[in-house]
This record gives structure tokens, sequence and C-alpha cells, in this order.
């Protein structure tokens, strides 16, 4: 028998009762379609919060504001998203997860539509704040909703299915941007999300069942997530790992353009590559952790740290880059769902509170990966920035194998 069996259900026998009180029971049947709804408006949200990269410049020439301040709206957007995150759970515990889901989406369709229309910066930056509320919300449930949703045995795939949107986003959103921001002008673009918002809303009203709240969630709750055994060494090496990709990430670009001299469109080619590998290594997640979330948790880091040293320090050839770009790729589209799926078995009776965990963590991440990358790109360049990153992300795997408890889910544990 398995040493994860231990974390799972340390006293089993005499927590059964209490456990069942606060777990949420097991659906009779698995409904996919409202799994592919929810993952319909995780990529409606990410393709919302990610059209600004695309579109700052017609943004400030059009508002008369400069780029800086127009990049304040995805700074608004993320810190939003952290409040959302850690209070959801809270402030919205007696409240049907259909409603408050369905409820999220509409404040995102509202957001995109008066964003199109906005006529100052003030107003853009309102209505980013609630795209933020909606997107801290929705991704803090995605997971503990998707534990309702389908059979315990189940519930890591349906995980990756959901968190799939984040990858398409990924392909979609900044070449969707761009293109609408040069043919039909910037509001246009934000017009296509509010569209897209509605079909998600739409999908969502004829799939998501009713589901009573569950969690028994307080602002202290929190505190006591934080304190159960291995939750905050795991929680740290997310952190970790979200750092080291973030750090990476931010400097892509010119990292590319130097390292692989990457022209204009092989730079477009090889961004598409890390895309559409990041929406496979999110399936692949799903699959690999229906046998093994250490191994899951593990993996996908230490891939991503060769990956990185590979790229600053071995010249391998244009093939080669090509690669090297798919495998990072594939490997950080795991790492969303990995930990994810980590958070509610860690947690399985406050999924809710550790799912805004998560999302608090990684947002910190972001900013924190992309300060240290600036710094470390300004003491050495990208070489300096990819070989520092590589060894982080091979450090946090180091981490995860010898002190991140790995329980398997609540089914396992039980056959």
């Amino acid at each position: 028998m398995s040493s994860d069996m231990s974390d799972a259900r340390p006293n089993a026998s005499r927590e059964d009762a209490d456990y069942r009180k606060v777990v949420p029971p097991e659906p009779a049947s698995s409904s996919w379609s409202a799994v592919l709804s929810l993952a319909m408006g995780v990529f409606a949200l990410l393709t919302a919060e990610y059209l600004p990269a695309s579109l700052l410049t017609p943004m400030a020439a059009d508002l008369g504001v400069s780029k800086g301040l127009v990049g304040q709206a995805v700074t608004v957007t993320a810190v939003a998203a952290v409040l959302s995150g850690l209070l959801t759970a809270s402030l919205t515990r007696r409240v049907d997860r259909r409603k408050l889901l369905l409820g999220f989406t509409i404040l995102m369709i509202v957001s995109n539509l008066l964003v199109a229309m906005a006529s100052s910066l003030a107003v853009l930056l309102v209505m980013r704040i609630l795209l933020g509320i909606a997107l801290g919300g929705f991704w803090s449930l995605a997971a503990a909703v998707a534990m309702r949703l389908v059979r315990a045995a189940l519930v890591p795939r349906a995980v990756s299915i959901i968190f799939s949107g984040i990858a398409v986003a990924t392909i979609v959103a900044v070449p969707l941007g761009s293109y609408l921001g040069e043919v039909s002008g910037w509001r246009s673009a934000f017009v296509a999300a509010t569209a897209l918002g509605l079909v998600a809303l739409v999908f969502q009203l004829f799939t998501v069942p009713s589901m009573a709240p569950h969690d028994t969630a307080r602002l202290g709750t929190l505190w006591t997530v934080l304190r159960r055994p291995g939750f905050a060494v795991g929680l740290a090496g997310m952190v970790l790992v979200h750092i080291g990709h973030y750090a990476l990430f931010t400097y892509v670009r010119p990292a590319l353009e130097d390292v692989a001299k990457a022209d204009v469109n092989e730079l477009a080619m090889l961004l598409f590559v890390f895309g559409v590998a990041n929406f496979v290594g999110t399936l692949f997640a799903g699959w690999l952790l229906e046998r093994s979330l250490r191994l899951t948790l593990t993996l996908m880091p230490a891939l991503m740290g060769v990956a990185a040293l590979s790229l600053a320090l071995i010249p391998v050839g244009q093939a080669g880059y090509v690669a090297l770009v798919a495998l990072w790729g594939m490997a950080f589209g795991g790492v969303s769902v990995a930990w994810s799926n980590w958070a509610t078995r860690m947690v399985p009776d406050q999924a809710e509170s550790a799912g805004g965990l998560v999302v608090v963590g990684v947002q910190s991440a972001i900013a924190a990966g992309a300060a240290a990358g600036g710094a470390l790109f300004g003491i050495g360049g990208v070489v300096t920035v990819f070989t520092i990153s590589g060894v982080v992300l091979l450090a946090s795997a180091l981490l995860i194998v010898l002190r991140v408890k790995a329980p398997q889910h609540r089914a396992e544990a039980q056959s």
C-alpha cells in the first residue's frame, strides 16, 4: 500500500462521520457537459484578462493617456482577482454554487461590454476590477465544483478539461486582440469578448446543475487551511514553481530573439508551438494525475527546468529550440491542473478556501516572477534569467519530492 495513503486520511476510522458531513457527496453520474461549460467560462475569462497585452498602444491613443497607465488595467485585474480568490468562499458560503458561477460570468460580460464603451481611463479601470472579481472567484471555485460534477476517480480529468480553457486563451487572446484591433479598432476586441462571455453564459445556464453550498468557510478558515499539516509547504512549492516560470515567460521574446536568433515570423511560430503544447500538457496532466499526483507535481517543474537550462546553455539548433519550447509549454500546461487537484485532495472539506489560496499564490508568483526576472535580466541578460530560473525550477521539483505531501483522492483512499 502506498505511503501516500497516510497523507490522505490520517485518522479515517475516527473522523469518517465528520468527514462525510463536510465533504460534498459524490454525484450519482458525471456531468461532462457542465465541465465543458466551465472550461468555456475559464477560456472567456482568461481571454478578457489577456486582451490589453496586445492592445495597449491603440487603447492609450484613443483614451489620451500613456501606455503605462493603460497597463494598470492588467494590475488592477490581478489585485482584484487576489482579493476575490481570498474572500469568495467565506462571503458566499450560503449561495448556491450554480448561481454564483453564473453571477461571475455575468460580471465578466458586463465588464467587457463597458470596457468597449469606456470614454475614460477611470471607467476602464473600474470595469477591469469587475473582471478581476469574476476571474478570482470563478477560478477559486473551479476545482471544488469539479468534485461535485463528476465521480471522484474522474476529478483530475475534469479539472484538466476546465483549466484547458487557460491554454486555449493563451493561444487565442493575443493574436485575436491584435487582429481585431488592427481591422476594426480595439473596442471591437472587447465586443468579441462580450459575445464569447454570452456564449459561455448560455452554455452554463443549460448544463450547470444547482449545487447547494457545503463549505463552512469563514475568513478565519483561510488561516486554518494554511495550518493543516503539509499545506503551507505545498503552497510554497507551488509558488516557487510559478515564480520560476513567470521569470522565464516575461522574457521569452528577447530570449528567443537573442538565443534562438528567431525573426518575427519564427517568433510567432514558436509562441504558437508553446500555446499548443500548453493545451496538450493540460490534458496530459489530467491523465497522469489519475495515476500519480506526486509524479505530476514533480515532473512538470523538472521538465521546465531542463528546458530552461537547455535553452540558455546548449546550442541545439532551430529544431532543438522548437522542441525545447514545446517541452516547456507542455510541462507548464500541467502545473495549474496538478496544484488545483493537490489543493482539493489536501483539504477536501474546505476545497473552496484552498482554491482561493491557490489563486492568491499564483497571482503573487506572477508579480514576483516578473520582478525577479527583471532584476536578473538587468544583471546578466536572458541567459542569466533562464539559467537561474531553471535552477529554481529544479530546486522546486526537489522540494516537492522531499517535503510536499501528495494524498490520494478520497475514492482511491477508500478502495
